[in-house]
């Protein structure tokens, strides 16, 4: 297969996932983005350019992150490809919850759809495939491709994901510390066995999220507790767990956003007010960020820049 142009431009979302009681299964696209330009060059090179968050910190040669995503699904698609020139602009927090890690990984297969003759080789699917295989687990990866909330789960057949409806009232706000904590630390400490009775009420709180989601916000609180994980990640991320038992005592759908440290508030807009006011009570300005990005319901978007310098949207 041929590439069908040589410079695409990607915007991805971050993400959160978990949502409570949705372990490594629901997930929630977040308006959040990260902008990558990249360019297919004739010199058998690779060149990194990195704004904003991770700057100075990741690599910039072709270990990075999005440049492994991309080759690898450019390789799927049989395409050729010598060299590569890319630029990152990154407003998603590294280390943070928010699946900074999906979204490069995401950006760089749907870049590579983008480049390609024929895009519908790199689906929707074959790109969740592709990312679960970086990830591990598709519960960042689907949000970010499909947008909104999503569900994802293995199949014989490999990863899938669908997307659930959200009510209009549902605003999430994100409450990000300035320190980093590593998925693999927040992993680490969870139990490899936990009692019935928790893993009985995790079922059904997150068979409730979805409803609660869709079309009762006011259930929101109850649907995002979890025994689960949080607990057991409480000695990796004190702050942000006394944070969540704060918010939620105080009656707000308070949790740790993926896999931390990042805290993950659902309520409706009406709540806004009331949750400003209690934040400025449980946070210090100095240590904590409080975003409303809003839900973003596109997901994953490329632009195909041709030769001649227009644009097709894809």
């Amino acid at each position: 297969m041929r590439l069908g142009s040589d410079h695409v431009r990607v915007r991805v979302p971050a993400t959160s996932a978990n949502l409570g009681p949705g372990f490594d299964a629901l997930g929630l696209a977040l308006g959040i983005y990260d902008d990558l330009e990249v360019r297919a060059i004739a010199r058998p090179e690779v060149v990194v350019e990195v704004e904003g968050e991770g700057a100075g910190e990741v690599p910039t040669d072709e270990t990075h992150l999005v440049v492994r995503a991309l080759q690898a699904a450019v390789e799927v698609a049989g395409a050729p490809l010598t060299g590569l020139h890319v630029r990152c602009v990154n407003r998603i927090p590294h280390g943070r919850g928010l699946g900074s890690s999906a979204a490069a990984v995401v950006a760089g297969i749907t870049a590579a759809r983008a480049l390609v003759e024929d895009p519908d080789v790199l689906s929707d699917e074959v790109t969740l495939e592709l990312a679960t295989e970086f990830e591990g687990h598709p519960d960042n990866a689907a949000p970010a491709v499909l947008g909104g909330a999503t569900v994802a789960w293995r199949a014989a057949r490999g990863p899938r994901a669908i997307p659930l409806a959200v009510h209009a009232d549902v605003v999430p706000t994100v409450v990000v510390p300035t320190h980093r904590l590593a998925t693999s630390r927040a992993r680490g400490v969870l139990p490899a066995q936990v009692p019935h009775a928790d893993a009985a009420l995790n079922a059904g709180r997150a068979a409730l999220l979805t409803a609660a989601l869709s079309v009762r916000p006011d259930l929101l609180l109850e649907a995002t507790e979890d025994r689960l994980h949080q607990q057991y990640r409480a000695e990796v991320m004190s702050a942000s767990y006394e944070l969540v038992r704060g918010l939620r005592d105080a009656g707000h759908a308070a949790t740790i956003s993926g896999a931390g440290p990042t805290v993950l508030i659902l309520a409706t807009a009406s709540d806004g007010a009331r949750i400003a006011h209690d934040l400025r009570e449980l946070v210090d300005d100095q240590t904590w960020r409080v975003l409303t990005p809003g839900i973003d319901h596109g997901g994953v978007h490329a632009t195909r820049v041709t030769r001649r310098g227009s644009a097709v949207s894809q």
